[in-house]
């Protein structure tokens, strides 16, 4: 428990009285007093780490909604698959509006590249509401220590940090049944403020080739905002290039989120998809600029970067 401030703590406390083998850990009373910390939740995940008996460490959100047999089929992949590491879906549910929508689909983009990118060795992205990695693999890179300094990176910075001591040891457990589903961000602020707090430890990535395709993708965003203005320049021949480049970009979308879309059984989230690809332009360059400009936020009450 990293300082919660709802009832988290007071529900995981019951459950474990109801089942001794579970143990609840608060991270304010294993600090030294006076350490200089930036990444509560890092001293949070390594508390556990430290104090987990078993070989494979296995890591959600208080906020998340798991099913049944989440546990079971991390283990089973574990076993017969022998990856020291595993990304696993995640995705919202109980969407209340387009915007809320949009959420949902622009993760399905997430989840994709995720699992496309691991397939292909790129470790691009990951997501500590689902995932799992052995004990041994933690410890051999020393856990957090050298991304400590950050305030996220738990999941991605975790990932590339053992990924480059074990080569292909990385897998994606593409099974909807072992999905982590939690709830989208109701307002625009909050929204912005997470992706910007992801955006931020893009510069830490250690594989040039993350960095190109985060960058290629808002540059292409930026070439479509940018090009009608061009057409008070060169006329007609920018917004022939304008629809070129958004129907690229649409039509590929559309492909491979409603591929998605049909691995979550979420098909019917495809009615909002034009208006949310508006939203996703937009959405793509605001928090690039964003994310590389704003290095403190507010997270949890604290200002950490």
């Amino acid at each position: 428990d990293d300082h919660s401030e709802d009832e988290t703590l007071d529900i995981a406390r019951k459950f474990a009285d109801r089942y001794p083998h579970f143990e609840v850990l608060e991270l304010k009373a294993h600090l030294p007093e006076g350490k200089k910390v930036n990444s509560f939740k890092k001293e949070a995940i390594d508390l556990g780490v430290r104090a987990a008996a078993g070989e494979l460490i296995v890591t959600t959100d208080a906020d998340c909604v798991l099913p049944p047999d989440w546990l079971m089929l991390m283990c089973s992949f574990y076993e017969v698959k022998k990856p020291v590491f595993i990304a696993a879906p995640v995705g919202f549910h109980r969407e209340q509006s387009l915007f809320e929508r949009f959420q949902s689909l622009d993760f399905f983009g997430m989840m994709c590249g995720t699992a496309a990118g691991i397939r292909l060795g790129i470790k691009n992205m990951a997501n500590g509401a689902n995932l799992a990695y052995s004990k041994a693999a933690y410890q051999a890179v020393n856990g957090f220590r050298g991304i400590d300094h950050l305030a996220t990176g738990d999941d991605i910075l975790l990932m590339q940090k053992i990924a480059a001591h074990n080569p292909g040891k990385t897998a994606f457990l593409k099974n909807e049944n072992a999905t982590a589903r939690t709830l989208a961000k109701p307002t625009v602020r909050e929204f912005i403020s997470q992706r910007v707090r992801w955006a931020s430890k893009s510069t830490d990535y250690k594989e040039w080739l993350v960095t190109f395709i985060l960058g290629w993708v808002f540059f292409y965003c930026v070439f479509i905002l940018t090009t009608p203005i061009l057409f008070l320049f060169v006329g007609t021949k920018a917004l022939v290039l304008f629809v070129f480049l958004l129907s690229v970009k649409t039509v590929t979308d559309y492909f491979y989120l409603g591929m998605m879309a049909k691995f979550f059984r979420r098909e019917e989230l495809m009615m909002s998809y034009f208006p949310a690809q508006l939203i996703h332009i937009l959405y793509i360059v605001t928090v690039g600029v964003l994310g590389n400009l704003v290095k403190r936020y507010d997270w949890k009450g604290r200002t950490v970067r």
